[in-house]
This record gives structure tokens, C-alpha cells and sequence, in this order.
């Protein structure tokens, strides 16, 4: 699976996803990108979207967009309150349809 990490996460996260394509917001040159344009431009390369952002199925019409979304649901951004969440993560994206949003909390 090829899997887009949002710049809300820490960059580090990408090394928890063995066996998958991961890349950054930034590393893609995505950074400055509105949230409906982002997800535009990563349907057409990625399998599924991880984020923090909790409000963005809220600012979004989701269904629109060829990609699946995985909202992390920790007490921080941090690492350290997110590595916990990983396998759930992993499960979650193997899974995931597009168009779909789930929270792993």
C-alpha cells in the first residue's frame, strides 16, 4: 500500500510502516496545499491518507476523493502517543476503502 503521511504527524512515523510505500506532505513538495486540493493530488498516487487532523471529514466531502483516511486519535501529536496506535494503523490500511475515513484512537 502506498500510504501519505500528513505534516500535522511527526516524519518519523513513516519508519512504522514496514512492507508499504510511505511519504511525507512535505517530502511530495505538498506542504502549502489546502486540505481539498492535498487529497486531490494524493488520490492519484496513494492508497490511503494518515492524519491528526480531526476536523477534516468535517471540512471535506471525503466520498469525493479516490483515497482512503486514516485519522489518528492520540493525546498528542507526539510520537511516543502514537506509536501505540501503529498496529491498529496497519489493520486499518489494509482495509481501507476509498472515500472511507476511520479513526484509530
Amino acid at each position: 500500500m502506498k500510504i501519505l503521511i500528513d505534516e500535522s504527524l511527526p516524519r518519523d512515523l513513516k519508519k512504522h510502516f514496514p512492507g508499504h510505500s510511505v511519504a511525507t506532505v512535505p517530502e511530495c513538495g505538498w506542504a502549502s496545499k489546502s486540505n481539498g486540493a492535498l487529497l486531490a493530488v494524493a488520490a492519484a498516487d496513494f492508497d490511503a491518507f494518515l492524519t491528526a487532523d480531526q476536523n477534516l471529514e468535517h471540512q471535506q466531502n471525503l466520498a469525493n476523493y479516490d483515497i482512503g483516511i486514516i485519522v489518528l486519535v492520540a493525546r498528542s501529536n507526539r510520537i511516543a502517543d502514537l506509536l501505540p496506535l501503529i498496529p491498529r494503523a496497519i489493520a486499518t490500511i489494509l482495509a481501507i476503502r476509498p472515500g472511507v475515513v476511520v479513526r484509530v484512537a
